[in-house]
């Protein structure tokens, strides 16, 4: 597949959806933003649609004239729910709606952004998760994911409409929220955090290579029909990562030991399980083979992505 001609971007608004606008357009690449809602500043050389909910929205309009999809919408996580419900709307039946409609207007290719917590939360040390490992969800967001991506298959199976599934770590970079941006934020007030003796491994992906990951699964002939975990290399553990942050920030890192029985114990009783699950375990994914097929090399460095995370903290911290 050659370059596409113009692409669709669902979630243009978001995390990922900001930084693909800005990579397809030094890339010369013509797309479509679609987003909810209209905001301050949207619209420009790219052109943001607004669609309402996307559950209900006609994809037709917006689909027009294009050949290759970003689907980036979802939902990541609803907080102090057990309703597996939003994410099947937003998540199972969004992209159901949105890959017929892609189907009948004749779109090559679609890329989907999922999440590598479709082959499960934790893994064993010097054991990634790899390409054509099963899934096993554990959790209603990942169970979601991987029944997109179910979704996706069942609509280019016996048409000429190609699939990319692209399985993402922990992503970060200017913008950043949720976890990473909590840790960024405690290391900065120069808390005193106990993980001084985890060994654990996390693979991350800085946004901006998570963008040029994307660019480059829009039209890659050998990732058709391809899931693939994408990832930073290398990975790192949880106190490398808080050093490496403080160096970025220019403030000391401030390290003590705890046992991890105790951290556990602790946000157990804190009704905090997840966080200590990505604190102190490690969650590594093998990137080779998307590596090798798309002819792609993460354009940013760890230090490079924390020092321009790092310059964005400080923005906002100015103003």
């Amino acid at each position: 597949m050659n370059r596409p001609a113009k692409v669709l971007i669902t979630g243009a608004d978001g995390f990922i959806g900001r930084a693909l606008r800005r990579r397809l357009a030094e890339s010369g690449v013509a797309y479509v933003g679609a987003v909810r809602a209209l905001s301050a500043g949207e619209g420009g050389a790219g052109d943001c649609v607004a669609l309402g909910d996307f559950a209900a929205a006609e994809w037709g309009p917006a689909i027009a004239g294009v050949d290759a999809i970003a689907h980036l919408a979802g939902l990541a996580r609803v907080a102090g729910t057990s309703d597996a419900t939003p994410y099947v709307i937003a998540n199972v039946h969004v992209t159901r709606r949105l890959v017929d409609a892609a189907a009948r207007a004749g779109v090559r290719r679609i890329v989907l952004a999922s999440t590598v917590k479709v082959y499960g939360e934790t893994t064993v040390r010097g054991r990634p998760f790899r390409s054509g490992d099963p899934a096993r969800p554990r959790d209603d967001y990942a169970r979601s994911k991987a029944e997109a991506e179910k979704a996706l298959w069942e609509h280019c199976n016996g048409t000429a409409m190609e699939g990319v599934m692209l399985r993402l770590p922990l992503t970060y970079g200017p913008g950043v929220k949720g976890s990473f941006l909590a840790l960024m934020e405690a290391i900065a007030a120069g808390r005193r955090l106990p993980f001084a003796a985890v060994a654990n491994r996390r693979s991350l992906l800085y946004v901006g290579n998570a963008a040029a990951a994307i660019e480059s699964a829009l039209s890659a002939p050998a990732l058709a029909g391809e899931t693939l975990p994408i990832a930073d290399a290398p990975s790192v553990s949880t106190p490398e990562l808080i050093r490496r942050i403080a160096q970025a920030l220019g403030v000391p890192a401030r390290l003590y030991y705890a046992p991890a029985s105790l951290l556990r114990l602790g946000a157990m009783l804190a009704g905090r399980p997840r966080a200590a699950t990505q604190l102190l375990d490690s969650l590594e994914v093998d990137a080779t083979r998307f590596a090798e097929l798309a002819r792609w090399t993460p354009p940013t460095t760890l230090e490079e992505g924390l020092a321009a995370t790092a310059a964005w903290w400080r923005l906002q911290h100015t103003l």
